[in-house]
This record gives C-alpha cells, structure tokens and sequence, in this order.
C-alpha cells in the first residue's frame, strides 16, 4: 500500500499539464542503443549492454538506501536514470543477439566466397522496382527470410537470417509477402548497419511452394480490385488513388511523383499511421454515431485494424504503421488521452526489441515523430490558437500539419539536404482531401469482389479529393524559393533538430516567442526576396543551359516566351524535366537527339511532362536500339512526329538558328560507332554561336575538319564532346576556340569524365570551363558587357552517390 506522493515527488502528470514522458527515456534509449548496435556490430553491443546494466544496479541499489540514502533531487531523477539505462540494456543486449545470428560463421563464409548457393526463402515484403536502364527490364529488389541454403559442397545449413534478393526475371514480381520459394544465386556482402546477412543475386525465377498465406491472398484480391476500380479514372488521378489508400503506386506517373516530393508529400503515398488512423476513427465515429457502446466500439475498431492490415498487406512496415497509428485511438477510445504519449513510448520500445532493424530505418523514424509531434506539439498549439480566436475546426487543421513537419523537419533534412518552404501550406491544403479520399478508397477496394460498379462508383468520388491533392502538388512544386539547402546526413539532422527544440523551449516565453517571430519574418522578407528576384533564374538574357541531369547530356535553347528547343534528355525523366520547370519552358517546339545512348535519351519521357512537343529530329545512325525505340514510343505517345536529320538540315524558331554539320558521312569500324555518328549541330542565338558536339569522337571531329562544314566550325559555346572524355581531337578544340566550355557530366560517375588534361587544354585556350557535377544547372549569358555564365548550384537533394 502506497500513500500520497512525498514533497520530492515532483510534478504528477495525471492531473497536471506536464506531458506524461516517465517511459520515453527507456524508448529513447533502446532505440538508440539499438542504432548503435547495427553499426558497430555484437561485441561492442554486448559490452554496452553490460555496462548499461551494472550502472542500472548500481543506480538502483542507491535509489533503494542499500548504499546510503540518497538526496531528494537524486531521489527524484533516479528512477529515470535507471530507465534510461534499462533501455540502453533491452536495446544493446536484443541488438547483439540478432547480429549474433547474422553474422553466423557458416553463412559469412559462403558470403566472403561469394558462392553460388541454392536457397530456401520466405518473402518478407512486396517486390520493389530499383531504377535501371531505360528500355531493360527493371532490377527487382526482394527482402526475404532465409530458412536454409545449400553450397557448393552440397552441405545444406539452417540460416534463419535475412537477405536482400537481386533479380532481373519477371517472375519475380508477382511475388507476395509470405510466400515460400527456392531459387539459386550468387551471394555477395550486404552493406551493414542493419540485420542482412548476405545479398543473392539471381538470374533465373523463383520456384514457388505453396500459396502464400490467406491474408496475403486476399489482399491481392482486393488491391488487383482497387486497380480495376481506378483504371477508368484520369491517369493522375487514378495512379495516386491507390498510393493513397494501399500505398501501390505502380501506376502513378512519376511527373506526379516527383511533385509530391518537391511539396514534402511523399509520405501521402506509403501507408503510415495517419492511413490506419482516418480509417479506424471513421469505424469509430460511425460506432459513436449509432450509440455503441465502448466495448462495441473497440471491436469495431480492432475489426477496422486487422482489415486495413490485411487489404495493405501485413508486412513489417504496415505492421509498424499500424502499431502507431493505434496507439492514438485505443487512448482516445479509452478516454484517457493523456495516455497516448505512454502507450507511443511502449510501442517504441517494443518494436525496436522486436526487430532493432527499424531502429535504423527512416520511415519508423518519420511515423514515430509524426506521431509524436501530434501529441506533444499539436494540443498546445491547437489551444493557443483558441485562445486569440481563431475558430476550432481551423485551428486544429492549422496545428497538425505543422505539429507533423516541425517534428519530422529534422528527419527529412537530413535524407533530402534542403527545409522545404513549402511543406507546411502545402500539408494544410492537403488536409481536407486525405481523409475523404482514403475512406472513399478503402469502400471501393471492399466493395470491388462483391459490387464492381459500386467500387468504381466509390473511386470516382475518391478521385475528386485526389484531383485536388494532385493540384496542390503541382502548384507547389512550381513555386520558386520553395526550398532552402541544408546540410544533409546525420549532422544536417542533428543540427535542425538541436535548433528545433531550442526554439520550442525558449519560445514558451512571450519576449522570446515574439523576438523569434520579428526575426523569422525579416529572414524571410530578407531572403525571399533575394532567391526570388536577385537569384533571377533563369537568369536575364540566357541563349543555352546545360542542365544538371547526372552522367547525360540535355541543353535548352531559348525560342521565345515558354519554349525551347531541348538537344538530349539526359538518363533521368525527373532531372530533366525539373530542369525545363526552372527555365518556364511549356512548349518545346523541336527536339533533337544527337544518338541513342540511354544517357541521352532515358529522361525523354520527362520532356513530354505536361509540355507540347512539336516534333523529334534523331541521327540516321539506328543503334542502341533500345535507346530508338525509346525516343519512338516517346514521341507517338505525345503526337510529335519523327524524322531523321543529315548534314546540312537546318532549322528556325524564334530567333534561333539551327545547322545539323555532321557527321559528314556514316562513320563505321571506330571505337563507338554511335558516338561517333552523333549529330553535331551549330546553333546561333543572338549572334552568340553555339557548337553542341554530342558524343563524336576522335573519329568524328577529325571527319568534321577534313570536310569542314560552311562557316567552319569556330564558336563561342563549346558543348564539350562526350562529357569531356579523353577522346578528343586537339586541332579541333584549337579550330573551335570557345570562349565558354560546357561539361555535362556526372557527380562520381565511373568513366573518369572529366579528364583533367582535355580540359586543361581548353581552359589554356582563354575559355571559362564550367561543368555540371560541381556547378549545377549552367546557363550562358549574353548581356551589356559580352558573354557571361551563371550556375544555379548543385541540389544537395538530388546529389548523385
């Protein structure tokens, strides 16, 4: 029997207005000790784990006078002490027994052979399409469980340990979590820091045995079901309406993708907390409105629970979701709210000992913070703004979506390298679309086995919604200045999020509250401005810009308000097309490829991105033709029309001036015949000339001085050949003579371009040598005093590996 709380008690949290955080230390601490124990491996986890325990005792023994009565402020901070510790000993001691089996001396020595293995493999989540070469079919990645593999030796070892699986054969992707297979592949080390033992590489399909298990089967059912239901839907509308709902976007078209996470509205597309929470709340308002009573009510809810599950498919990440989706209502429906803080921490606390793997996986890191800011920030914001009169239902919409990307601010920063400006109102506006969409969704994949007309009935009033967080998105993206770079990786995390509770510590404060609101304004008058105005991108009087789309080729010419001529799309769809976004290009009324090569032709789809163009200009020279029928299917999906150009075509829009000059002739037996049979092409903008080489080579340039086009083939803008490469002719660098240099190259890429004595030659000829893996986006200018360049910068956000 225990009486009142004694004078050092310190503050209850039960009647009080102290949130309740007596378990958020040991969640804290587990999970943190957990994280390092994925990175510095089981012995050094097993050590901190012990250390951790022998202070616990120590700490606790003390607490308990078994070593003399401690003082009162000892006495009230104790006991948090020995949580923290405790969870420091569940985090570290789980960790190391999971890596133990990871790294079991069987498979690790099959792993550093990199032998060629038969597997018994469980799958443990959907199939995942990793990028590849446009044209060839897409890498799938596959995590499993290993039950058993077989070596070379014919020795078959139990492993329960995971893998990552490699495979290049379509029948991987049918595949559903749970399903049991065998296969043969080659093993090869993981990258560390998380549970994988070994990644397979496999050529050949899977063999299935058995089904896999019936809540996987039926959610098969009902999402094949959804898609049926959207299929009739706009294309925008309905690849993002199962996003919403299961988080499948296979069918989302990546303009809306790339939009989504310009706006800070990816998570909208992967299943999360909030999904569970807008469907187990309608189940619970629509209990409260029949009046069941609270029993009732909770078993309609678990009902919801398990069916969102299952129809999302219950793999770790779902389950994850759905845990802190949960957590929320269960204390609501219990009608202490004030318990959801707790219950968040035990549900921290016990999935990290579950499997430490999530303590290292962004996404639980985002669903725990965005849960977290929802209980700890949102309350008291939501009640301040009552308090100066801002209408309920407003002030709650307000509180949030800003409570959600204030708590996850330092998460994002860290993965993307930049603060989004535009996060916040852009979160705002989504809000009233996500919860009607999301319900309309999960009714229309229900209903779609029993009510086919029904579902898509039900998917048409969820695409309303959609439309408008498609809007949202594009608009957002669209707008300037909406994000500020920001160290990436862990310190860039760190450093937003030590400024972040700084700043919600010291403005609990008026004087402090109202310093920060003064200079946050003038930061934001001050540097709007300046990135809006002063920034000027596209800068004033522009006549080229090699556009920063990785290890590729795309340069834009200006043709008038809103158009352009584009010359290569570069590998990437995104890259480019973000780049014809920053220029205000709408329309391209003619583009060109100078051959084939993915590298110039992979981003085309991002050309055609919500842009008319007029028509496609490509070399005679037919190969890859993976890379032709690319840019073909490209152009007859947007109605342009597609013809070869030869020397001496030429071409005029809008005060530009095209000449294709070569090749002179084909070009056979070289060292890359496509290279070699690029269109090289002279392009004349204010009388500022241009000489855009493509990737001709040696063999090429020396073609172009032996039968030197009219005119030559002297310019003030060099696109230099072949990303730089050292196969360049020196007597024509010598008879081009740049002023200005443009290297479109990639950031590490593998080829060794640039090489430095090429561009040394260049820049001893008198020219200015910018390139696009260090400068970004590079535009040549023509202004009062002659020629000049600007570069934009590289985007710490999409920095290449």
């Amino acid at each position: 029997m225990s009486g009142p709380p004694g004078p050092d008690a310190g503050p209850t949290v039960d009647g009080g207005s102290l949130p309740d955080l007596r378990l958020a230390g040991l969640a804290v601490a587990a999970w943190l000790a957990a994280l390092a124990g994925l990175h510095l491996g089981p012995r050094p986890a097993a050590l901190l784990a012990a250390g951790a325990a022998g202070l616990a005792t120590l700490t606790a023994g003390h607490l308990l006078g078994v070593l003399g009565r401690p003082a009162a402020p000892v006495r009230r901070y104790g006991w948090i002490a020995v949580a923290v510790l405790l969870g420091v000993v569940c985090g570290a001691a789980s960790t190391a027994a999971r890596l133990v089996v990871r790294d079991a001396p069987a498979v690790r020595a099959l792993v550093d052979d990199r032998a060629t293995v038969d597997v018994e493999l469980v799958v443990r989540d959907d199939p995942r399409p990793v990028r590849g070469v446009p044209g060839r079919p897409a890498t799938l990645l596959v995590r499993a469980d290993l039950v058993a593999l077989t070596g070379p030796d014919g020795v078959r070892v139990a492993a329960p340990v995971r893998v990552l699986v490699l495979a290049a054969d379509p029948a991987w992707r049918g595949l559903l979590p749970g399903q049991r297979l065998t296969a043969e592949g080659r093993l090869g080390a993981p990258r560390g820091g998380d549970l994988t033992a070994a990644v397979l590489t496999v050529r050949g399909p899977p063999a299935r045995h058995g089904p896999p298990p019936w809540s996987q089967r039926a959610a098969g059912v009902l999402r094949a079901g959804l898609q049926r239901a959207c299929a009739p839907l706009p294309d925008e509308r309905g690849g993002l309406l199962p996003g919403l709902v299961v988080g499948d976007t296979s069918r989302l078209p990546s303009a809306v993708e790339e939009d989504f996470r310009d706006t800070g509205m990816t998570h909208l597309n992967a299943v999360s907390g909030s999904n569970v929470a807008i469907v187990v709340g309608a189940v619970l308002l629509l209990a409260r409105w029949s009046r069941a009573g609270p029993r009732v009510a909770a078993g309609l809810c678990g009902l919801a629970l398990v069916g969102f599950v299952i129809l999302v498919r219950p793999s770790p990440s779902v389950v994850r979701a759905a845990t802190m989706g949960a957590i929320g209502l269960a204390a609501l429906a219990a009608g202490r709210p004030r318990a959801a803080l707790p219950a968040l921490a035990a549900g921290v606390a016990g999935l990290v000992l579950l499997d430490p793997e999530l303590a290292g996986d962004p996404g639980f890191a985002l669903s725990v913070l965005a849960t977290g800011g929802l209980l700890l920030l949102a309350p008291g914001w939501r009640d301040g703004l009552r308090r100066r009169g801002v209408p309920s239902g407003l002030a709650e919409a307000l509180a949030v979506p800003a409570a959600a990307q204030v708590a996850c601010g330092p998460v994002v920063a860290g993965i993307s390298g930049t603060v989004s400006l535009v996060a916040v109102p852009a979160n705002l506006l989504a809000v009233p679309a996500i919860a009607p969409a999301t319900v309309l969704g999960v009714a229309a994949a229900v209903l779609s086995p029993v009510w086919p007309a029904g579902a898509e009935f039900a998917a048409w009033l969820a695409s309303w919604p959609a439309w408008w967080l498609v809007t949202v998105a594009r608009h957002g993206a669209r707008l300037p200045a909406g994000a500020l770079p920001w160290p990436g990786g862990v310190p860039g995390a760190l450093l937003l999020a030590g400024l972040t509770v700084a700043l919600l510590v010291a403005t609990r404060r008026p004087l402090v509250r109202r310093l920060v609101a003064v200079v946050a304004v003038a930061v934001i008058a001050g540097t709007l401005p300046v990135r809006l105005v002063a920034a000027g991108w596209p800068p004033a009087g522009w006549v080229a810009v090699a556009c920063a789309v990785g290890q590729g080729d795309a340069l834009v010419l200006p043709a008038g308000t809103g158009r352009a001529v584009v010359v290569d799309a570069g590998p990437d769809p995104a890259a480019v097309d973000g780049c014809l976004r920053r220029l205000g290009v709408r329309a391209v009324p003619l583009l060109l490829f100078s051959h084939f090569h993915v590298d110039h032709t992979g981003g085309v789809a991002g050309i055609f991105r919500g842009r008319r163009v007029a028509a496609v200009r490509t070399p005679q020279w037919p190969e890859p033709a993976a890379g032709r029928e690319l840019v073909r299917a490209a152009a007859a999906a947007g109605g342009a029309g597609t013809a070869a150009a030869t020397a001496g075509w030429t071409y005029r829009v809008g005060g530009l001036e095209l000449v294709v000059l070569g090749p002179p002739y084909p070009l056979r037996g070289t060292r890359s015949d496509p290279n070699n049979n690029s269109l090289v092409l002279r392009a004349t903008v204010a009388g500022v000339r241009i000489l855009l080489a493509g990737d001709a080579e040696t063999e090429e340039q020396r073609a172009l001085l032996d039968r030197a086009p009219p005119g030559g083939v002297r310019a003030d803008v060099l696109k230099v050949a072949h990303h730089g490469s050292a196969y360049q002719e020196p007597a024509f660098l010598d008879a081009v003579r740049p002023r200005v240099a443009l290297v479109p190259v990639g950031v590490g890429n593998s080829y060794g371009h640039p090489n430095g004595a090429v561009l040394a030659r260049i820049a001893r000829g008198g020219a200015r040598v910018l390139r696009t893996d260090t400068d970004g986006d590079v535009a040549v200018v023509l202004g009062r005093g002659g020629l000049a360049v600007v570069n934009r910068g590289v985007d710490p956000g999409r920095r290449q590996p």
